[in-house]
């Protein structure tokens, strides 16, 4: 783009009443110095810094932004721009409006008095960028919905970066909690399944011995213990409610498929035999 140009595309037919609508998308290589605002809007506006600095200004807090960065303008919030003297902006933006529009941008962790998003060189997201440009342009009957479409991908990364850990080689917390999560929901599922823990790891897309440590150092259990206990409980549950059911069929019901096995890891875990356990609830 020639230094000092600017281009947009609208949406050659916006749609009524949709719960999200893109309403046109555009990109320029600013001049040093080139000032926006201050003024409010009545649609949601971002802009991605495809290269050079500026500042960006809302609730009265400046934010530098350099290439990579983000920033969303909320309607109706006063704001201004402007761009650096040295290093003027190159930036690209879409303004985007509807019912669903403030739960896309709010799903992000995105609000007035968070309104950056220092995403740095992601190359997914200026590519979005341009799909939404291509999109309109062609002036297609699906322009709406490709462009829609495109704008939700581009939320989903920006997801994915916020949610990335932020220190390096180092899972953070809430990141290995949900992978832990994950691997619980997976056993508590599939239990009556003859799975190990090399297809769970293999399922979830984790190696085995990495998985198991960060499953044990939250749970204070082995993958493999969580699952033995897991299947014993919930025989000893049919063993009080299933009173038709065998010893033999309990156990293949709760993914046991040696009744001999059972047995002992039942008698280990609860001090009696499947059988002593049943006569005792036969006895209340």
């Amino acid at each position: 783009m020639r230094p000092d140009s600017y281009y947009v595309v609208s949406n050659p037919l916006p749609a009524q009443d949709q719960k999200l609508t893109v309403l046109f998308a555009g990109e320029s290589q600013t001049k040093p110095e080139h000032r926006l605002g201050p003024k409010v809007v009545d649609y949601y506006l971002i802009h991605y810094v495809i290269s050079g600095k500026g500042v960006f200004s809302c609730h009265g807090q400046e934010h530098e932004l350099g290439t990579g960065d983000s920033f969303i303008i909320e309607p109706e919030q006063l704001i201004s721009y402007v761009s650096d003297e040295l290093d003027p902006w190159h930036y690209c933006w879409i303004a985007f409006t509807g019912a669903h529009a403030s739960h896309l941008v709010n799903s992000i962790g995105v609000n007035p008095l968070h309104p950056v998003i220092y995403t740095k060189r992601n190359r997914h997201i200026p590519v979005l960028f341009r799909h939404i440009q291509q999109a309109l342009r062609a002036k297609k009957i699906n322009a709406q919905m490709k462009a829609c479409g495109y704008l939700q991908l581009l939320f989903a990364d920006y997801y994915e970066v916020l949610a990335a850990p932020t220190l390096t080689g180092i899972v953070a917390e809430a990141e290995s909690d949900r992978i832990v999560q994950q691997a619980i929901h997976y056993l508590t599922t599939q239990y009556a399944e003859p799975i190990t823990i090399e297809l769970m790891a293999e399922s979830l897309g984790y190696n085995r011995a990495y998985l198991s440590r960060l499953f044990k150092r939250h749970t204070q259990v082995t993958p493999i213990t969580f699952l033995l206990k897991l299947r014993v409980d919930k025989a000893r549950l049919l063993l009080r409610e299933r009173l038709e059911l065998t010893i033999e069929q309990i156990a293949a019901s709760v993914g046991f498929f040696d009744p001999l096995y059972f047995s002992k890891q039942f008698k280990r875990l609860y001090g009696v035999s499947p059988s002593a356990y049943r006569n005792q609830i036969k006895s209340l």
